[in-house]
Parts: C-alpha cells; structure tokens; sequence
C-alpha cells in the first residue's frame, strides 16, 4: 500500500490517499485541542495510544455486527480504513449528565439517565458544533429518513455493546460521539472511537479518565487514557 498526499487534516487526525482509490491512511496524531481549537497541545504518545485504541473498538464492534470503516493497523499512529461519503452529522448518546448537557439544562453533573438521551449536532467547528434536529437533517438534505434511523439504530447498538465492555473493565460510559458515511449504499460507523470523542470515568471513585482532564486542567492526560486501554487489554 502506498501513501499519497494529505487529503484532510483535523485537529487530531490526518487523511490520507493512498493508491487504492477505496481505502486512506487514517493518521492519528500527538496534537489535543478543546474549546474548537481555542487550546492545542502535544500530548507524547498521544496519536499512538489512540490508533491502537480506536483499532481495538472498532474490531470489537465488527465482530457483534457493526459495519465501520476501520480495515487494519498500518503503523503506531497510522490505520488503513474504507473510504466514506461521510454524513456531517454528529450522534451523541449520554447515560450519564456531564458536559455541555449539564451547561445548557442547568442539571448537576453525575445523573444517571435512563433511558440515555439521544442528540444530533451538525459537524461545523466555525458553528462551535450545533445542536440540530431530525427536520434540520431532512431539510438541508444532509441524509435520508432511512439513512437519519439507520445512524439512530447502530448509535444505540453501540452504546449497548460499549456500556457493557467498559462496565467489564470497571469503566462508565458517561457519554459518547459517533460519525456515520456511506459506503456502497450502506451507512457505517467512521472516524474513530477513543478517549477524545468519549467520557469514560472510573465506576468506583468516578475519577476522569478522557479528555474533559485536558479541558478541565486536570493533568495525566496520556496517562489516564493508557490506563484504559490497559484495563481493556489493548497495552500491557
């Protein structure tokens, strides 16, 4: 497989051609941002613990039936992944209030929610990621009603089969982002599953373990995520 130019660059993650027109290198860098990029640092061996992660979860959702993009580990920080039409909507899952849930209710942080709370958001970091609703999606044609239940259904799925993994590595699944693309017809679970895109905190003491330690000041950022992936079996 041959790497070509750069395709699309995040502010996590880097795409790239390659010369199969189907497939790209998904790159996952050191950089960490917050606040839509309003705080950027390298974290050392962030991109790495990342890849292998999201490498880890995605192959664990493959095999209880759920399509995503991800194809195989190219390197440390690198993996092959299909090539998706993707839909510039965002699925939140919470099953706990955390957040910016907690900002715009005016709830306390910590609740268990039940049954968990579904939103969409639209995908523009210039718009600081807005909340939108399944008419905003219809209307600007950003997907299809079979497509819009399709993400619904596999975001639940998902959340279901997480919950219950991390619950085994004495984790919570506070809450949860998903992005969907087409891919020949069928919609599938794309960009990435880590720590960055998730609230996981420890089911004892409740003690971060994600991002929010990066946007809160809270320090150990790499640290906290190797743990998990520790604790899942992904590092030693």
């Amino acid at each position: 497989m041959k790497i070509g130019g750069k395709l699309y660059a995040g502010k996590a993650k880097s795409v790239y051609e390659t010369d199969d027109h189907d497939k790209l290198i998904l790159k996952f860098r050191d950089d960490t941002s917050a606040f839509d990029g309003e705080k950027i640092e390298q974290l050392a061996r962030k991109g790495e613990v990342n890849n292998k992660f999201n490498a880890f979860i995605m192959t664990q959702l493959e095999q209880v039936g759920i399509p995503t993009h991800f194809e195989s580990l190219y390197s440390d920080t690198e993996s092959l992944v299909k090539r998706l039409d993707m839909i510039p909507v965002e699925c939140v899952v919470r099953n706990i209030s955390a957040g910016s849930l907690c900002q715009r209710l005016g709830v306390a942080e910590g609740q268990d929610l039940k049954p968990p709370i579904f939103e969409f958001f639209l995908k523009n970091d210039p718009l600081h990621d807005p909340m939108i609703n399944e008419y905003h999606i219809l209307s600007f044609s950003w997907a299809t009603k079979a497509e819009i239940e399709k993400m619904k259904e596999l975001t639940f799925k998902v959340n279901q089969v997480l919950k219950n993994l991390f619950a085994n590595a004495g984790l919570l699944l506070v809450d949860h982002k998903l992005e969907f693309g087409r891919c020949n017809g069928e919609i599938i679970l794309g960009d990435e599953f880590t720590p960055d895109g998730c609230r996981l905190w420890d089911a004892g003491t409740r003690e971060k373990l994600d991002k929010d330690r990066f946007r809160q000041g809270l320090g150990g950022v790499v640290a906290a995520y190797e743990e998990v992936a520790k604790r899942l079996g992904i590092l030693i």
